[in-house]
C-alpha cells in the first residue's frame, strides 16, 4: 500500500490547528471542486484526495489514529464508507462535502442554506463630504438614498394580488438541482443553481403589473448616520441590508458609506495634527508679543518670545484631530511668518531707516546658519 500523507495533501504542517487544517481545506476545495473544473479529472482527483484528507484530521480522535497507525488505522474507513480509506471515491467526496459544509453554494458565501442569493438586492455606495471641523468632533447626517424598495402593490412578492408564487416544480422548492454525468474516475455528482427558477425556489406566475414580478421599485429612503470623530478621507462605514432590496422578497444588499473631508481655508490637515500660518510683523518678533491663534474649538492665546525667526512652529498640544476609535487626539501646529508691510509712512521709514544700519552689521555672512 502506499502512504498517503494527509498532512502533505492539505500543504499543513503535523502540529496544525484545526481552524488551520480547516483554512486549508477550503482553500484547496475552491481550487479543485468539479463544478469550478468540468470535465476536469486531474482537479476532481484533488479535490477527492482534500476531502479525504480533511474528513480524517478534522476529528480529533481519527487524527490521532493516523498519527500513530497511519491511513489504515481504522476498519471502517476514515470517512465512515466501510472497507477503509481507500474506499473514498469522488462521490465520496462530494456527499462528505455536502454534509460538512451544506453545498457548494454555502461553502463559497452564498446564503439562505441550499439556495443561491440571485435574489439578493444590490450593494450600493454614497459618498457624504464633510467640513474639517465635523471630522474632528463627529457629526450626524441624514441621507437620501435612491434605491429600489419594496413594492406596496405586492409587498414584495413581486405576484399579483389575490396569487401568490408557485414552488419550482423542477427544483421541488430549494433553488438547486443535482446532476450526474459519467466521468473518467466514474460516475461524477454536481450541485448547481436551477436554471427554471434561478435559484429562487419559487415561480411566479401570474406577475404584479407594478413591479413586474420582481417585488421592487425605485424609490427613495432616508437615514441617519452618525460619523464617529476623526475620521478621514477614504475612511468608510458599511451598513448592513441598507442597499437595494431584493427581488421577490430576497435580502437586500449593504450600503458603502465613503467619507471626502473638505480642505479647510485655515487649516492643513497632516494625520491627525493640524497647522496654522500665523502672520506677525518683523517688531513683534524682535521683541516678542502675544496673538490670538484660531483652534477647531475657539481662539487662544499663543505667547511669542523675543527673538523668534520667521517660520518658527509653535506646538499646542491636544488641539488636533481626535484618534479614530481610540483615546487621545493630536496636536496643532503654529507656524508664525514675518509680515512686511508694503508700504510705509515717513515717519516709519525714518525711525527704520535710523537702525537699518545697526541691525544690518549684525546679519550673519552668506552660507552661515541664519539661527545660530
Amino acid at each position: 500500500m502506499e502512504y498517503k500523507d494527509y498532512y502533505k495533501t492539505m500543504g499543513v504542517k503535523r502540529d496544525a490547528s484545526q481552524d488551520e487544517i480547516r483554512r486549508a481545506y477550503r482553500k484547496l476545495a475552491v481550487k479543485f471542486h468539479p463544478d469550478r473544473n468540468p470535465d476536469d479529472s486531474s482537479a476532481a482527483e484533488k479535490f477527492r484526495e482534500a476531502t479525504e484528507a480533511y474528513e480524517v484530521l478534522k476529528d480529533p480522535q481519527k487524527r490521532a489514529q493516523y498519527d500513530r497507525f497511519g491511513h489504515a488505522a481504522t476498519g471502517e474507513g476514515f470517512g465512515g464508507f466501510g472497507q477503509g480509506a481507500y474506499s473514498f471515491d469522488l462521490n465520496d467526496a462530494l456527499e462528505s462535502f455536502l454534509r460538512n459544509f451544506g453545498g457548494f453554494g454555502d461553502f463559497f458565501g452564498e446564503r439562505g442554506g441550499a439556495r443561491t442569493v440571485s435574489n439578493r438586492g444590490h450593494d450600493l455606495q454614497l459618498t457624504v463630504q464633510l467640513t474639517l471641523q465635523e471630522a474632528a468632533q463627529g457629526a450626524k447626517k441624514k441621507l437620501k438614498i435612491k434605491k429600489q424598495v419594496s413594492c406596496q402593490t405586492c409587498h414584495g412578492s413581486g405576484a399579483a394580488s389575490g396569487s401568490e408564487p408557485a414552488r419550482c416544480d423542477q427544483c421541488g422548492g430549494i433553488g438547486r438541482v443535482r446532476q450526474v454525468r459519467q466521468s473518467l474516475l466514474g460516475q461524477m455528482v454536481t450541485e448547481g443553481t436551477c436554471p427554471r427558477c434561478h435559484g429562487r425556489g419559487v415561480i411566479i406566475v401570474d406577475p404584479c403589473q407594478a413591479c413586474r414580478g420582481t417585488g421592487t421599485v425605485r424609490g427613495e429612503e432616508t437615514i441617519e448616520v452618525k460619523i464617529p470623530a476623526g475620521v478621514t478621507s477614504g475612511n468608510y462605514m458599511d451598513l448592513d441590508s441598507k442597499g437595494d432590496t431584493g427581488t421577490q422578497g430576497g435580502p437586500a444588499g449593504n450600503l458603502r458609506i465613503i467619507i471626502e473631508v473638505s480642505e479647510n481655508e485655515l487649516f492643513e490637515r497632516h494625520g491627525n495634527d493640524i497647522l496654522i500660518d500665523v502672520p506677525v510683523s518683523v517688531v513683534e518678533l524682535v521683541l516678542g508679543t502675544k496673538v490670538e491663534v484660531p483652534t477647531l474649538d475657539g481662539k487662544v492665546v499663543l505667547k511669542i518670545p523675543p527673538g523668534t525667526h520667521s517660520h518658527k512652529i509653535f506646538r499646542m498640544r491636544g488641539k488636533g484631530i481626535p484618534y479614530l476609535n481610540r483615546g487621545g487626539q493630536g496636536d496643532q501646529l503654529v507656524r508664525v511668518i514675518a509680515w512686511t508691510p508694503q508700504k510705509l509712512t515717513k515717519e516709519q521709514e525714518k525711525l527704520l531707516d535710523g537702525i537699518r544700519d545697526e541691525l544690518a552689521a549684525k546679519v550673519p555672512p552668506p552660507g552661515s546658519h541664519v539661527f545660530d
